[in-house]
Parts: structure tokens; C-alpha cells; sequence
């Protein structure tokens, strides 16, 4: 019983597209089309302005490196099932051609390029299905329009891809899926001229009218709730416009339209992007997060500038709050903390959500101190599952349980809500905000946390009312912040932490009860840092722990 109201709790949330979308994406197969390619469209002179750089993965002219993983084409050719399976996806993006210095490996891209043609034959295999190709297409393209000449079987081959994946839309997934369908078409449409171009162009451009509206938020965020798609979905809006730039002629007269939505929309998102970062510069750690699969935010934000955009500047002291996301920066002092106060993600595609409602990081002198578990892997096995966990989170945890019922690699069944968020901006800053995530124990438990943060303190208070057995607040410190020994008598109510740059923080506990147990951090896909986590068992259903710093004299 417990597995069917899992699956009910789940399924109840998808739209009938998803079903429906489902079916006919496994028992409909295109024809593969190899017709000749339409001719190519020409360029404007100075219109392709240079994208953001990603890093370099092609170590030599077979060797890959992705995932912190290592391999040869000699050793296991395009698809081995020995990899994991976004290994192999990362495979066939061919990112490289858009990475760091990639003009000094012409010719291994070259050869690669040629190769892939020669060893995939058309609608088989990982590097076939839409989303490897969606990425290809756009990253053939934008090796082509950085100056490259693109061999006559790589255009051929282009052309064949467009086809393929206008028949092949994952509409049964929605999301980032669909949106990077969309967005090749747009490229491979621009990219090539004449009425079989003008029909990839409007299907992209079609999709992405609706794709746009539902999942860029007012507050310019993305609606799945992650710094690291949002990211994503912020560099696939700026290749857009630069497309767009590129080939003025390829776009009727009523879509200019969707480009000026487009640039209106910029501006928002490097806002959002540039509140949910770190004084080190890169993104906070909530849902689905990761380091090196995007551009890092000042790459994007120089891409922006390229494209006319300007710079969001640095967020204002005090309380950001990002609505309708569902995020607060809070910002005084030394300090910055990222507080997670949203909904999961869309009910209907919640794949990319953690267990981590009223989670939080926290950051002092530009260091970070509270971190959350990041993501190592995806997948359906038992790490996945834990670093989706709400113990990997700085939240509560109530009986052992997640606040959202994450399961299956990207499955959510029934999922915390946030409610009563009330958000006091200026000295204090007071942040106070409860969910519904552990209604659905026996004894209908809520938790709710408060932060206040002044000079030099921030204080997180935590209710957890209704019935329940044990409660735990959870910190996890980053790797390099050292636990250097009690800062009392011994009593075991407080610890002193030691920053990398050597200011200390007194972490203390004046309700609950403190406990240090090891712990892991997975700042990369591949990457499993050991650290330290800092608990509080709540007592009587409250916990109140105090940070408390200053710069060292």
C-alpha cells in the first residue's frame, strides 16, 4: 500500500501530455531522413558576439574527461554501457567546441567531428536521443559561427539531426528538456535557409513562446528552482538573442517580437543569478546544484555585456526577496546567507528537487561556512537518494523522515509547501517561515524556523509542534572550516570553528542539545568530500543555535 499512494502522490501531479507523451515516444519512430541539407543562410558581418566559455573536456585527440571521470574512445567507443549514462550524454554534447582555449584544438574538434559521423549511424544509439542532439546541434553551430569551417559531411549530418529531433520533442518530459529542443531547431533554423529551415525555425520558435511565459518567473528566475539550471536556462536565453543577432533575416517580421521578450527577460535573470551567488562567486546549493556544468556567473554576466545587457551589479545589504521563486538573500555585515523558503519546484516536474525546504548556507568574509550536500550523481541508487535527503540539508529533520518524499532518482510523491513567510528586511533582518512537509507523519508535525540576523550573529530558532519523536537541526560545514574545540567549559553546548583564512565563529546552542558526526560534500559530479556536520536535537519541540563572529584584530 505504501508504494501505490507513492506512486499516487506522484502521478496525480503530471499533466496528460506526460501519459500520453510517454506512449508515443516509445512506439513512434521517425523516419531517418538524409536528404541533401538546405543551403546555409549567410552570417552577419560581426553578429555572432563570443558566447560564454565552458571548460575544457577533450584532454587529447580521444580522451574525455567528464563527471571526474576519465576515458578514450579507443578503449570504449561512442556508447559502451560500462559508463554511466551522462557520461555518455556528455559525450555527444561535444562542449568542448565551446570551452576555454578552443582554438588550440582545431584540429582534434575537426577530427572528432568527422568521426562522430562516421561511427553514429543516423537514429541509434545514446547519442541520438534529443537531448544529446538538442546541445549538439547548437554547439556545431556555434563552433561554425566562431570561425570554424564545419566539414560538408558535419552540415549534411546537421541537417539530418534538425529532422530527427523535430520528430523526437520530448513533450513527455517538459522542462529544460523541451526548451533545449526548441532552441536547437531555433539555431539549425537560422543556421540553414529555405521553407524546410523556416519550419524547424517556427516549430522552435513556437514552442518556445509557451516554453518562455511558464518557466522564466516574474522574479526572473527558473521555475524548477535550481541555481544550476537556472544558469542553464540563462545561457540558452542569451545564445538566443545572439543567434538572433547573428542572423537578423532569419526571423519574420512577427517573431521580432519573441526577441525583444527574449532581452526583456535578461536582465532579471542575471539579477536572480547574481542573488543566489556566493561571495566566492559561484551558486548556492539547492535542489539539483553543482559546480563545472555551467559557465560560473561572472562568465555569464560578461556574455550579458557582450550582448548589450548590463551588469546586474552586486546585491544590497539587507533582505532580497526572490518572489514568486520562493528564495531570501539575506546580507549584512560579513555576512551572506541564501535561505531556501520555495515550493519544490513545477508539481509537474519536480525531477530535480531535494528534500530541503527552510534549508539555508551560509557565507562569512567572503568564505562559505554552511553548506548544503550538492550533487554528486544522478540516478536511481541509494547515494542519489541520501544527497536529495533532507539530512543532507541545513534544515530539520523529524523521525527520520525527508520533508519530501523524494525517490526513484527523479521522483517526488507527496512534497513540503511552504507557508507564513514574513520577511522583516533591515537591523534585525527577520526571516520567519513554516511548511507542510511533515504533516503527513502520525502526530501531523509542522516545522517552522526563524532567522535573525544582526551584526556579527545570526541566531535560527526552531518549532517543530504537533506529534513527533525526535527532531534534528542539522549544519554542515564546509570541508575547509576547521572544528577546532569546545568554546566553553566543557559543558557541550557550543563549538569554535575555524574559517580557511583563520577568523573563528562560535557556534552555540542555548535550547537543544549538540552533536558533531562526519559527513560528505559533493561540491561536482564525481566529487565526495569528507566534512563534518553539526546536530541539534530539539528539545520540547524547539531548538535555538547562535553563530557569533568577528574579523580577527
Amino acid at each position: 500500500m505504501h508504494t501505490v499512494g507513492k506512486y499516487w502522490h506522484t502521478l496525480r501531479h503530471l499533466r496528460p501530455i506526460q501519459f500520453y507523451g510517454r506512449l508515443w515516444f516509445r512506439v513512434a519512430r521517425p523516419r531517418v531522413d538524409t536528404r541533401p541539407a538546405p543551403p546555409r543562410r549567410a552570417v552577419r558581418a560581426d553578429g555572432w558576439v563570443v558566447p560564454a566559455a565552458h571548460p575544457v573536456t577533450l584532454l587529447g585527440p580521444d580522451r574525455m574527461r567528464f563527471l571526474d571521470e576519465e576515458y578514450t574512445l579507443a578503449e570504449h567507443g561512442w556508447d559502451d554501457p560500462a559508463l554511466g549514462k551522462l557520461w555518455r550524454y556528455n559525450l555527444h554534447y561535444f562542449e568542448d567546441l565551446v570551452a576555454h582555449d578552443a582554438r588550440s584544438r582545431h584540429a582534434w574538434h575537426e577530427a572528432l567531428l568527422r568521426r562522430w559521423v562516421r561511427e553514429n549511424p543516423p537514429g541509434t544509439g545514446t547519442g541520438w536521443e534529443p537531448y544529446p542532439t538538442s546541445l549538439r546541434i547548437v554547439n556545431w553551430v556555434k563552433w561554425a559561427l566562431a570561425g570554424n569551417t564545419l566539414p560538408p559531411e558535419c552540415v549534411e549530418s546537421l541537417a539530418v539531426q534538425a529532422r530527427w529531433l523535430a520528430r523526437r520533442l520530448e513533450i513527455h518530459l517538459l522542462g529544460n528538456h523541451l526548451f533545449a529542443n526548441a532552441k536547437a531547431l531555433v539555431f539549425a533554423g537560422a543556421f540553414f535557409e529555405g521553407p524546410e529551415a523556416e519550419s524547424w525555425l517556427e516549430l522552435g520558435l513556437g514552442i518556445l513562446a509557451r516554453e518562455v511565459r511558464e518557466q522564466l518567473l516574474a522574479d526572473g528566475g527558473h521555475f524548477e528552482r535550481t541555481p544550476m539550471y537556472h544558469a542553464i536556462a540563462l545561457e540558452d536565453m542569451l545564445d538566443l538573442c545572439n543567434v538572433a543577432r547573428a542572423f537578423p533575416d532569419a526571423l519574420p517580421p512577427r517573431r521580432h517580437a519573441a526577441v525583444d521578450d527574449w532581452r526583456s527577460r535578461i536582465p532579471g535573470m542575471c539579477r536572480w543569478l547574481a542573488a543566489m551567488t556566493h561571495p566566492d562567486g559561484d551558486i548556492g546549493f539547492f535542489n539539483d546544484a553543482a559546480f563545472g556544468i555551467t559557465p560560473a556567473p561572472d562568465a555569464l554576466f560578461d556574455y550579458a555585456a557582450r550582448l548589450g545587457f548590463t551588469a546586474p551589479g552586486e546585491p544590497s545589504a539587507g533582505a532580497t526577496v526572490l518572489q514568486p521563486s520562493g528564495y531570501v538573500r539575506a546580507q549584512w555585515s560579513d555576512a551572506v546567507a541564501l535561505l531556501d523558503v520555495a515550493p519544490i519546484g513545477p508539481d509537474y516536474l519536480p525531477g530535480h528537487a531535494h528534500a530541503d525546504t527552510l534549508a539555508f548556507e551560509l557565507s562569512l568574509f567572503g568564505q562559505r561556512l554552511l553548506v548544503n550536500s550538492g550533487t554528486s550523481r544522478y540516478g536511481a541508487d541509494a547515494e542519489r537518494l541520501r544527497q536529495r535527503g533532507t539530512a543532507a540539508h541545513n534544515t530539520v529533520v523529524v523521525d527520520d523522515m525527508d520533508s519530501s518524499e523524494v525517490w526513484g532518482g527523479f521522483r517526488v510523491a507527496r512534497r513540503a509547501r511552504p507557508t507564513g513567510l514574513s520577511v522583516q528586511g533591515t537591523d534585525p533582518i527577520v526571516i520567519e517561515c513554516g511548511h507542510d512537509g511533515y504533516r503527513r507523519l502520525p502526530g501531523s508535525p509542522v516545522h517552522a524556523r526563524t532567522w535573525t540576523a544582526a551584526d556579527g550573529a545570526l541566531t535560527v530558532h526552531d518549532r517543530v509542534t504537533g506529534g513527533f519523536r525526535r527532531a534534528q537541526a542539522r549544519y554542515h560545514l564546509h570541508p575547509l572550516v576547521a572544528i577546532e574545540h569546545p568554546a566553553d567549559d566543557g559543558d557541550g553546548t557550543s563549538v569554535q570553528l575555524r574559517l580557511p583564512h583563520g577568523q573563528r565563529v562560535t557556534l552555540a546552542v542555548s535550547r537543544g542539545r549538540l552533536a558533531i558526526e562526519d559527513a560528505t560534500w559533493h561540491p561536482q559530479f564525481g566529487h565526495s568530500i569528507p566534512t563534518r556536520c553539526i546536530t541539534v536535537t530539539l528539545e520540547d519541540g524547539a531548538a535555538r543555535t547562535t553563530l557569533t563572529w568577528k574579523e580577527p584584530a
